[in-house]
């Protein structure tokens, strides 16, 4: 049993404290009210937050997750806690469907052995994607959701080794098709979100009906809100069924439009990165899902045509941007924690409260991370650690044995 004393805890969706973490095999066992000077570990100033939770990342660090070797998912999973994160959704976009299959074998086959950040299944951004909004996803795989097709990825998510692995499917809901893709699919326990589309927005909250529950970085590859036609965006927005995932690098969205979904869908908008290999690395040349990006001096990822591709963003400098827009730091932590966690029903997951898995996160009052922790053991500490985010930290203080 381990316990940890905050000045500021992250609890129920507020910033309060001082409090008391006590972690009891993996998990949180209580939390009490007030500082103690007897615990085992004290943070002497910065915040207790949850773990932080991407649940759209396409790689880092190097890393492209389509052909990611059992050593880069390894690297990738002790790198992502210097930035907060300890539970992620790797996304594969657009590819022939087979390759995109044999991805989630490869997934399969090494989640289990990842020590650090933990892999929650994997989520494919297409290819069952409009070819009016593809963004950089390549033309010649955009395929209409058959029932053949999407069989192959129910099989996949159903079989020995990759049971369960298949989390999400982002898809256009104007496709032939697509109404019965998305009620089988969430039938079957898939989180379907709506991206790359063109659809209107009745056929948006139709998707709704049918059992979609997300939006796929809002506002980015669909049909733009208009004011006799509120697209994907005014839907979404309107509807209490979806949660937004949003790109808040403020190059994807406007930092004023970021403060509108806010306002609109509170409590509601999951944080997300859309990172692709260039994150958390210098600027030059990259791939993603085969596709060449090049990632410039401005930070944002573009292939030759100039069309952004994913970003370079990390969850903890999302949150430090929506933070130093002036929006308000509790509910920017549950938008990257308790919302993405709560979206792909991982109630085990984002949040400190009795049960939930032990995944906690000390940052510096400027939201920079400086002590890292999965199911309650440290994976990361800035200081110790050449993977450390940038910024100052305070270590904190360890009580010693008597």
């Amino acid at each position: 049993m381990t316990s940890i004393s905050a000045p500021r805890v992250l609890l129920d969706g507020r910033l309060a404290g001082p409090a008391t973490v006590v972690v009891d095999d993996g998990v949180v066992a209580e939390v009490l009210d007030g500082a103690s000077a007897d615990a085992d570990i004290v943070l002497d100033s910065g915040i207790l937050a949850p773990g932080l939770v991407d649940i759209q990342t396409n790689g880092c660090f190097g890393v492209d997750f389509i052909s990611a070797s059992d050593d880069d998912w390894r690297l990738v999973s002790d790198r992502l806690p210097g930035t907060g994160v300890t539970a992620f959704q790797p996304t594969y976009i657009t590819a022939p469907l087979d390759t995109l299959l044999t991805g989630v074998e490869r997934a399969g086959a090494v989640f289990g052995s990842l020590r650090g950040a933990q892999a929650m299944g994997v989520h494919l951004e297409g290819p069952f994607l409009s070819p009016l909004r593809p963004g950089v996803h390549d033309p010649r795989y955009l395929v209409e959701p058959t029932p053949e097709r999407v069989g192959s990825i129910l099989a996949a998510r159903a079989a020995e080794g990759t049971r369960g692995v298949v989390t999400m499917v982002t898809l256009a809901p104007e496709l032939d098709g697509a109404p019965e893709a998305v009620r089988r699919l969430s039938e079957a326990g898939v989180r379907v979100s709506l991206g790359h589309t063109d659809a209107l927005a009745a056929q948006v909250l139709a998707a709704a009906d049918a059992g979609a529950t997300l939006v796929t970085h809002i506002f980015n590859a669909q049909r733009p809100l208009n004011h006799r036609e509120p697209g994907v965006p005014g839907a979404a927005l309107y509807d209490s069924r979806f949660t937004c995932g949003l790109i808040a690098d403020l190059h994807h969205v406007a930092p004023e439009i970021c403060t509108l979904v806010w306002r609109a869908a509170g409590g509601r908008v999951a944080l997300v990165t859309d990172a692709i290999a260039a994150a958390g690395m210098p600027p030059g040349e990259y791939e993603l899902s085969g596709i060449k990006v090049h990632l410039g001096e401005d930070g944002v990822p573009r292939d030759a045509a100039g069309v952004i591709g994913g970003s370079a963003l990390t969850l903890d400098r999302a949150v430090r941007n929506l933070v130093g827009i002036g929006l308000d730091e509790a509910s920017v932590l549950v938008a990257a924690t308790r919302v993405p966690a709560d979206a792909l029903g991982r109630t085990d997951l984002g949040r400190i409260a009795p049960g939930a898995r032990a995944d906690l996160v000390w940052f510096d009052d400027g939201y920079h991370p400086l002590h890292t922790w999965v199911a309650g053991r440290s994976v990361f500490e800035a200081g110790s650690d050449a993977q450390a985010s940038d910024g100052p930290h305070r270590l904190a203080r360890e009580r010693q044995p008597a």
